[in-house]
């Protein structure tokens, strides 16, 4: 591929000459009536000096190989969003039939973490299709293109804005319990009104992936081009409301929690802080690396190109890593804000029995073998952060 720019200009001058070659016989082998055309063509002073023809090929640039990146793409990413699609599947699922077979939507955090597991579940289910564009060649036509990436991007928003308004809440709760507690009968209902408002602005923050999503080079992509200026616009949104907003009102809200939890009895505060510091380290795992390496993709395609072909096959490599990190959130948010609660897990622990999963004995043991061997009263008031 690399002889490509230069063996392109030399079979040009070779047709070139060629073709002048073959008018010159044409016309020595052939009579032509004085006046047939009010065109008279005079071949004998067409002529060319290709002894001294020269050109720079110092202006063309070396194609960028990026066969290397493709043939890991294929392995990596459709292995790792079979992963991410079957552990995501079974633990939002999970949540999803706890909460409706418990009738659990008792709090605001109860709704909030519905509707996360929806938007989860959501995602999921798009993940076979990534890992099929990801493999071979995109034959699902561009209705399907357009509804993957939609699927992608209102999940996404959502569930980014349903994580901070779960901040604000537990914040409320906790650091602000007197002013909360006398909304506490309207809790439910403005949770879901709050979920509402939250799907619709994800829509609408998804309303260029409807639109620009295209089939390109047998490709689903929302851009035209490495160098698309409308790349360059969805990708700072999404960095700026996807993740620095979140990250900015997660820590305002967490840091406040943590400071009133100091004041509360050792067991509680120790766990909750152990909850939250758990909750902010996969927030920024999975967002932080990849976020960054979408910051640095947005400045190369602001820029017009890559600096050379080793940067850009490495920036892609990143890119495609870290996406599938954070693509990991959607798996890691039902152990995390749903099965680490106590009474969450005790419920999920009875549906299983109930599902035939587990047996009476199992479950009797999970259930008090823990509370007897924590050596205290394990109850909703010793997880004072989680449902």
């Amino acid at each position: 591929m690399r002889y490509l720019p230069n063996l392109l200009p030399a079979v040009l001058i070779w047709l070139m000459h060629f073709k002048c070659c073959l008018f010159q016989h044409e016309e020595n082998t052939t009579s032509y009536p004085e006046k047939t055309s009010s065109l008279n063509y005079d071949y004998d002073n067409f002529t060319m000096d290709f002894e001294n023809f020269s050109m720079d090929y110092s202006e063309y640039n070396n194609y960028c190989v990026k066969e290397s990146n493709r043939q890991f793409r294929r392995w990596f990413m459709s292995t790792f969003y079979s992963i991410i699609f079957f552990l995501g599947l079974t633990g939002n699922l999970l949540v999803i039939l706890t909460f409706f077979y418990f009738k659990r939507l008792k709090t605001m955090t109860d709704v909030f973490l519905l509707n996360l597991s929806f938007a989860d579940l959501l995602f999921a289910m798009s993940l076979p299709f990534w890992a099929a564009n990801s493999m071979a060649e995109w034959v699902l036509g561009l209705l399907v293109c357009k509804a993957m990436h939609t699927i992608y991007k209102v999940s996404f928003y959502s569930s980014m804005f349903i994580l901070s308004f779960i901040s604000v809440e537990r914040y409320f709760v906790i650091a602000k319990a007197v002013s909360a507690h006398r909304y506490r009968s309207k809790a439910v209902f403005l949770s879901k009104v709050s979920s509402a408002a939250i799907w619709v602005m994800a829509l609408i923050f998804s309303i260029p992936e409807m639109r620009y999503t295209t089939v390109n080079n047998k490709t689903c992509t929302p851009y035209s081009s490495n160098s698309d200026k409308l790349r360059v616009s969805i990708q700072s949104t999404q960095i700026v409301l996807a993740f620095a907003l979140p990250l900015l009102i997660m820590s305002i809200c967490y840091s406040s929690i943590i400071q009133t939890l100091s004041k509360a009895r050792s067991f509680e505060r120790n766990r909750a802080i152990k909850v939250i510091l758990a909750v902010v380290a996969v927030f920024l795992v999975c967002q932080v690396p990849y976020n960054l390496v979408l910051f640095l993709n947005t400045v190369v395609t602001a820029q017009g190109r890559a600096v050379d072909c080793d940067f850009e096959n490495n920036l892609l490599y990143a890119t495609d890593v870290t996406q599938c990190v954070a693509f990991l959130r959607c798996c890691l948010n039902p152990f995390v804000y749903a099965f680490i609660g106590v009474k969450f897990r005790h419920d999920l622990l009875k549906l299983m029995k109930e599902l035939g999963c587990m047996s009476q004995s199992r479950f009797v043991r999970y259930k008090y073998g823990r509370r007897r061997s924590s050596g205290a009263t394990e109850t909703e008031t010793t997880t004072t952060f989680s449902p």
